[in-house]
């Protein structure tokens, strides 16, 4: 029985680039116990890595991208590690960060406006954030507006998930691939608030 579940810790850490010694107090106690949790986080995990919708590079820039946002040193080194061996370039994984960062101003922003929805001051007043990133991004329009609706899921903005969607539909995404972004992004943020 503990042979099966090291397993299950070995394989679903080999899936994420991590390296397989790296502790984890829940995620050990659940490999302990042979947890059904652990085995279908791995299956779930697997999965979404290999959406039929997405590239493995996409996959793992975006599941990247929540490593990022959740400040998770361990994982965001090993999935960079993962992004470049499917072929992501440093430019590509430079870009997935600044991406989340601006996201994360953009996303506190406007929920702010949408919480203050009755003030019309605040409705009208320009935003004044830069962000040229996101004019001409080397990881191509569609995939940046995906990689921006993802992030902006995993942080509640309803009015960026709404923008977004509608910018990845605009430059030739489809809901298939929207949906495969959405659960690859909340998959792996329920194995990084583990890890």
């Amino acid at each position: 029985m503990f042979a099966t579940a090291t397993n299950t810790k070995k394989s679903l850490f080999e899936s994420l680039n991590l390296a397989e010694d790296l502790e984890s107090v829940l995620i050990d106690r659940f490999n302990a116990v042979d947890a059904r949790f652990l085995k279908d986080l791995k299956i779930n995990v697997g999965n979404v890595l290999k959406g039929q919708n997405l590239s493995e590079k996409e996959a793992a820039l975006l599941a990247l991208s929540v490593a990022i946002n959740e400040k998770n040193d361990a994982l965001r080194i090993a999935l960079e590690g993962l992004a470049a061996n499917h072929g992501a370039t440093d430019a590509e994984i430079l870009e997935t960060a600044a991406c989340v960062s601006i996201m994360n101003a953009n996303n506190i922003f406007y929920r702010f406006k949408h919480f203050m929805h009755t003030n019309q001051n605040y409705q009208t007043m320009p935003a004044g954030i830069r962000m040229s990133v996101m004019m001409t991004p080397v990881l191509g329009k569609e995939f940046f507006e995906l990689l921006s609706l993802a992030v902006s899921a995993i942080n509640g903005c309803e009015q960026c998930v709404t923008s977004h969607e509608a910018s990845v539909k605009n430059h030739g995404g489809t809901e298939a691939r929207i949906f495969d972004a959405i659960r690859l992004v909340a998959v792996i943020k329920s194995f990084a608030v583990l890890l």
